[in-house]
């Protein structure tokens, strides 16, 4: 596969874990309230406002996960402990953990 192809995949899937994929979730999970619950799911991507901080912005060959503040394993910690909550509290830490994922994924799934 060419390096081109390899590099729009990676984009692609990044871009659909972020914003298509939790629609699934949002539709499996909570399907009364779907709609609020993937509109949270959305907020919780105002995380990499985080990455404003680093210098360079963007790095391609740096991680997110450990480097960025609340991409830290800290910060991981507290997203995962907001799953023992009910509520809006507990959709926001499995919007943060997805989104862990889904930057983790980006950087050592895919040849950089």
């Amino acid at each position: 596969m060419a390096p081109s192809d390899i590099a729009f995949l990676k984009t692609f899937t990044h871009y659909f874990l972020h914003f298509v994929f939790p629609v699934f979730i949002a539709l499996v999970f909570y399907p009364k309230t779907w709609k609020k619950v993937y509109l949270i799911l959305l907020a919780t991507m105002l995380v990499d406002l985080d990455h404003l901080f680093a210098n360079p912005i963007f790095d391609p060959s740096r991680e997110s996960i450990g480097f960025h503040f609340l991409h830290s394993y800290y910060a991981i910690a507290v997203y995962f402990l907001m799953l023992f909550f009910k509520g809006n509290i507990r959709v926001i830490g499995i919007g943060l953990l997805f989104h862990m994922f889904t930057d983790f994924q980006d950087f050592n799934f895919w040849p950089h």
